[in-house]
């Protein structure tokens, strides 16, 4: 299978870029699976329903959050009533949404999207590592299950090493988001399970991590109280992962960094 994972959306201009770029890296990577975390969509802090109908109508399979889910309070009732946008599994019980679901890719393939949140310098939220072990427990990879990609969204690097390793030949893909700053450590683990500690953002990297400079400039400058940061509006860099996995395991037999547009160098997978 060949997948792909978006970077978290930050605002219009990271809208733009998934409507833009995205119909064209289906085509041209022969993409089979697409996930893109949209927390970040909405002016910089969550995501609406119109929103993540126009992702899914760009091309993604599925839309995974993180700690923004509920600042637009529509999210809270719409999720219920999405089965491709997820929020993290491992939200206190009786959230609403899900955290974890089966989706289907052309040929019948069964791929498992899990989305997490870290505990490292984050909210205090439910055991990330023991909630996805319970669910694996249920669904193996190559028995019934084609691909499974973990959107571990957190903070501290270690913590998402970890649960690279902790997963590691379990599942077909650990990425990390939140940080919005793509790290170059992409790479396939020892048990094959494909690996990047953060995909990096989909916006404008003439910015504070998405959000225009001036504010967050302030902030760490006078330590005083400002106005909201707002999402910059230069073009967006599309930052993504491709992963290629073996038909027979599920497991990785390839990962690449995707860059298009914006300030970043670029980077493109080279496909037959």
């Amino acid at each position: 299978m060949r997948l792909l994972f978006c970077g978290d959306v930050v605002g219009r201009s990271g809208r733009d870029a998934i409507a833009k770029y995205l119909p064209g890296l289906r085509r041209d990577l022969k993409l089979d699976f697409v996930v893109v975390n949209g927390e970040n969509a909405a002016s910089g802090f969550g995501i609406t329903e119109k929103i993540c109908k126009q992702f899914i109508e760009s091309g993604a399979d599925v839309v995974s959050g993180g700690n923004h889910s509920w600042d637009q309070r529509e999210s809270l009732s719409f999720i219920n009533n999405e089965a491709r946008l997820l929020r993290p599994v491992n939200f206190p019980e009786g959230a609403p949404g899900r955290g974890a679901a089966l989706y289907e890719a052309p040929g019948g393939r069964k791929v498992m999207v899990i989305n997490a949140m870290g505990r490292v310098f984050m909210d205090p939220m439910d055991d990330p590592f023991a909630v996805i072990a319970k669910i694996l427990e249920r669904y193996r990879l190559g028995t019934g299950l084609s691909a499974v990609i973990v959107d571990f969204h957190g903070e501290a690097t270690s913590e998402k090493m970890a649960m690279g390793h902790f997963l590691d030949g379990k599942v077909s893909l650990v990425v990390g988001t939140h940080t919005h700053v793509p790290t170059a450590d992409h790479t396939i683990l020892p048990g094959g399970t494909a690996y990047q500690s953060d995909v990096g953002m989909t916006g404008d990297f003439d910015s504070v991590i998405g959000m225009k400079k001036e504010v967050p400039i302030m902030r760490f400058t006078r330590k005083l109280p400002t106005e909201r940061m707002s999402p910059a509006t230069g073009e967006a860099t599309l930052c993504a992962l491709f992963v290629e996995t073996d038909d027979k395991t599920g497991l990785a037999l390839r990962v690449e960094p995707v860059r298009i547009g914006g300030r970043l160098s670029q980077s493109m997978p080279e496909v037959a």
